[in-house]
């Protein structure tokens, strides 16, 4: 099956080199969560959402709806 993160980046013409990069890890590694070798830690699921402006949801297929959730400000964030 491929992965979200897979079409994603074919979808905006990236490298795996290119998200590499941007998240600070080897091509390598990257690869490997594409093929899905690799569980891809949460932190860096939160990057690609960001980076993609959707949901980590909409990353591990947990909703179709590409839509990134309402943020909440670092006010709400400390309460």
């Amino acid at each position: 099956m491929e992965t979200r993160i897979k079409s994603l980046r074919e979808d905006n013409d990236l490298t795996q080199k290119q998200l590499g990069e941007y998240l600070n890890i080897s091509q390598v590694a990257y690869s490997y969560y594409e093929l899905n070798r690799r569980n891809i830690p949460i932190e860096l699921l939160s990057q690609l959402a960001d980076f993609y402006h959707t949901s980590v949801d909409y990353l591990i297929y947990r909703t179709n709806e590409k839509t990134p959730y309402p943020r909440i400000s670092k006010k709400q964030y400390k309460k």
